[in-house]
């Protein structure tokens, strides 16, 4: 188990943990990184790779949050579906979006072989669909993308072959992508932090900001040290907190859960689900699953709007999981953790600047190992003074959530209980 982590099935299997310092004085840099997750280490490493001199400040340990907690689904495009966001900024847009996209599973593809990253990375994913009135969704979909966005690797599965995917009564019919992949997300983070302070970034662990100056250059102050800098990188999340009130109302930290069971063996895992590929379906709060490389099924489902976890993660996600598979019954569970992520209005990517030397990543709505690693390389690009993709998604509309930081979660749970009764009808 790695120390100081929250018990997992990723923190059980980790590979290449490494202590890093507290920052215990004050030291000078062209650039201070808020956040220890993919869109920090992401900006990091691509600006430690460009020369300049770079500080990651992480309050808990690298990939402590979503980033090292996270179902290990790499989708492509963005969270928002590609037909919605064409209808709403038109197909030009749409296929730069889809583009970044492309690019996002391209970049972390690069970076395991070029860092010889061990994270189990498999290539599919398969998007169940499970209400009547979505059928026909898939094909709209695939050609779509074959026809408008040159992506040729989806596919419609009929309910014949969905089922024998996966066995499950749930899916009428299905949408598969085999360029999306699925990653052990911790490892992931941990070859990222790895690669970055091979590059020559330093990067300091337990050391939370607690405030940093609308100055240039900027002074970034923790319990027992502090960094001046050029620029500051926001990069949070859903971990936010009270940090930066100019940004905090566009998301809403949201709680989500996943469980890992026993070992099934190979044949029972093989039976459950034809291959390493991710699933997911389309209800509103979403279910995904996938197959671990020990035969274990790693199931998420369930979200609560709340600062606190349940106090029995397994007994909260169970029920999805046997709604799902009822053959698990007699299946135990060895694993139950859950994670915080950001999620916005309208469930697109919330990435721009504050000031002329502060930037910021955040809101990836559960799309977040493609897009956030992906925020930081274009964070990245724009400090460096290449602002082109940076400046697309800057804008993005992304709206506040109504009544901000003081009354968006009473307005997101009155909502999201309209989609989970949604979800059952």
């Amino acid at each position: 188990m790695a120390a100081n982590y929250p018990d997992s099935y990723y923190a059980a299997t980790a590979i290449g943990v490494h202590d890093h310092a507290m920052l215990s004085e004050s030291v000078r840099a062209d650039v201070c990184v808020i956040g220890g997750g993919f869109t920090g280490l992401s900006a990091a490493l691509h600006l430690a790779e460009q020369g300049m001199d770079v500080v990651l400040l992480e309050a808990e340990r690298v990939g402590f949050g979503a980033s090292g907690r996270n179902g290990g689904l790499i989708g492509s495009g963005q969270r928002k579906d590609i037909v919605e966001i064409e209808q709403q900024f038109g197909l030009q847009r749409a296929r730069e979006l889809w583009q970044f996209g492309e690019a996002a599973k391209t970049e972390i593809r690069e970076r395991v072989a070029k860092h010889d990253i061990p994270c189990d990375l498999q290539h599919g994913q398969l998007e169940g669909i499970h209400k009547k009135r979505y059928l026909g969704w898939a094909r709209e979909h695939v050609q779509a993308l074959q026809e408008k966005y040159d992506y040729p690797h989806v596919r419609v599965t009929d309910r014949e072959e969905t089922r024998r995917l996966v066995a499950t009564e749930n899916f009428l019919e299905g949408l598969y992508d085999e360029q999306a992949m699925t990653i052990h997300p911790l490892n992931y983070v941990l070859g990222i932090a790895r690669a970055a302070r091979e590059a020559g970034a330093r990067i300091f662990e337990n050391s939370r900001v607690t405030s940093y100056s609308r100055t240039d250059p900027a002074t970034i102050t923790t319990a027992s040290g502090s960094v001046q800098a050029s620029f500051i990188v926001l990069a949070c999340n859903g971990y936010l907190g009270k940090l930066e009130p100019r940004v905090a109302g566009k998301i809403m930290p949201i709680n989500n859960f996943v469980i890992a069971t026993e070992p099934l063996g190979a044949d029972r895992a093989s039976a459950l689900i034809a291959g390493r590929f991710g699933i997911h379906d389309t209800r509103f709060v979403v279910n995904y699953f996938r197959l671990s490389d020990d035969h274990r099924l790693l199931f998420g489902g369930g979200e609560n709007y709340r600062k606190g976890f349940p106090r029995d993660i397994a007994g909260f996600v169970r029920p999805y999981m046997l709604q799902m598979f009822p053959q698990l019954h007699d299946v135990r569970i060895d694993y139950a953790w859950g994670g915080t992520l950001g999620v916005t209005v309208n469930r697109l990517p919330h990435i721009g600047r504050l000031s002329p030397n502060l930037y910021f990543g955040q809101g990836y709505s559960g799309h977040g190992v493609p897009t956030a690693n992906f925020a930081g390389k274009v964070i990245a690009e724009a400090i460096a003074g290449t602002a082109s993709r940076f400046d697309v998604f800057a804008s993005l509309p992304i709206p506040t959530f109504p009544g901000g930081t003081l009354l968006r979660y009473p307005g997101m749970v009155l909502g999201m209980l309209y989609y989970a009764l949604k979800d059952r009808l």
